[in-house]
């Protein structure tokens, strides 16, 4: 619209003509808003809000006499406040650029005022301090031409040709490069002792490889030692094998062979001694029997029994006899003997019946002793008859 003015977000409209502005300043203040102005009658300027730099450069001499070229950098800004925008429009309005200039002047004026009341070692040591201080004197000033600071900066401090600030530094720099000397041999010690153990564990592991090789060599050699033993081993095995059956069953052929002999030889033979016993206590109970009932009832007819069987059994002893293979070894005379033997035998029975029948008042114990004796002759017979059929011929001499 025609005569309506807008300022920008970082400037200030300065309106001059008609009314007085704020504290009879000759001209109005609008920020942030616009404003109609009459043409012709009213003039429109405008005033820039916007951060400013200043650049500083200056030689300055410290306390101890000691030349110092300083460089700094201001940053600083018209205020905000209508009373700041006032005071810098009446000052800088026709030429905003002396803003700067001036700002450098004064920032140099204070910044030579303070390092000439410091050391060199408080300067570069420092330096927030030098700049706090030259903020603080310096504000005031800046206030009275509208300007405020938003920051100082020193940016380098050099001594020239004075070698001053090397001096300071040498014993720092000295205590760097030995602590660099220090960490350099630090690490060349631990690059050393990894290299080292790198060489410790690389031997380690060659070591370990060469043991297990050497087994698994080992463990190759002794499956082909077996493997070319196998053969030998199974056919002695085979053998041993061969020889330990043959060996049962020879054992076995000769356990069967003592069976078989026992069977054949030794239990005929137990058999009929068997027999023979059987038989020799039954004609013994046999003749107790008849003794005991000779003794009891009628022991004469008994004894009359006896002696009518003693042709019998010198007949049945004779008969014995006529069985066997006799070898007479001196021809009639041995036969006689024979004969002359069983004669006697059968008179000795006759004689001993005779005693019995005359002693009947003999104890029962002598009787079964005689009855024994004649027992004991006839089975004598019988035995020897028996003997003729197991052993074969009776030499007689």
């Amino acid at each position: 619209m025609f005569g309506y003015r807008v300022p920008a977000p970082d400037e200030a409209m300065l309106i001059s003509g008609g009314r007085r502005g704020l504290g009879g300043a000759p001209f109005r203040v609008v920020t942030g808003h616009g404003k109609f102005v009459i043409p012709f009658f009213r003039k429109t300027r405008f005033l820039t809000l916007s951060m400013c730099e200043s650049e500083v450069t200056e030689t300055c001499v410290t306390r101890q006499g000691i030349a110092l070229h300083v460089r700094a950098v201001i940053a600083f800004k018209v205020g905000n406040d209508h009373e700041s925008i006032i005071n810098a429009g009446q000052r800088f309005l026709s030429d905003q650029d002396q803003m700067s200039v001036l700002t450098g002047r004064i920032f140099a004026g204070h910044l030579r005022a303070i390092i000439g009341s410091m050391t060199v070692e408080e300067i570069v040591t420092e330096r927030q301090k030098l700049a706090a201080e030259v903020l603080d004197t310096s504000k005031t000033e800046m206030a009275k031409i509208g300007l405020i600071v938003d920051s100082l900066q020193i940016q380098s401090i050099d001594d020239g040709d004075a070698g001053y600030i090397d001096a300071m530094s040498a014993p720092h720099k000295a205590a760097i490069q030995r602590q660099a000397q220090i960490a350099q041999a630090q690490a060349t010690q631990a690059s050393v002792e990894a290299e080292q153990e790198a060489a410790r564990k690389q031997a380690e592991y060659a070591r370990q490889t060469a043991i297990v090789k050497a087994q698994y060599s080992a463990e190759v050699d002794r499956a082909q030692a077996q493997a070319a033993q196998a053969g030998p081993l199974a056919q002695a095995h085979a053998q041993q094998e061969v020889l330990a059956a043959q060996t049962e069953l020879a054992q076995r052929q000769a356990k069967l062979r003592q069976q078989q002999l026992v069977a054949e030889i030794v239990k005929p033979a137990e058999a009929e001694a068997e027999r023979v016993r059987v038989l020799a206590a039954a004609e013994a109970q046999r003749m107790k029997i008849q003794a005991e009932a000779a003794a009891s009832y009628d022991r004469v007819a008994l004894d009359r029994m006896l002696i009518d069987q003693l042709p019998q059994i010198v007949k049945e002893a004779a008969g014995g006899l006529a069985g066997a293979n006799v070898n007479v070894l001196n021809g009639a005379d041995g036969l006689g003997e024979i004969a002359a033997g069983l004669v006697s035998q059968g008179l000795t029975i006759l004689d001993s019946v005779r005693q019995n029948l005359n002693g009947q008042d003999a104890t029962d114990g002598r009787r079964s002793e005689d009855n024994s004796g004649s027992s004991s002759g006839l089975l004598q017979l019988r035995s020897g008859k028996e003997r003729k059929a197991d052993d074969g011929p009776v030499d007689v001499d």
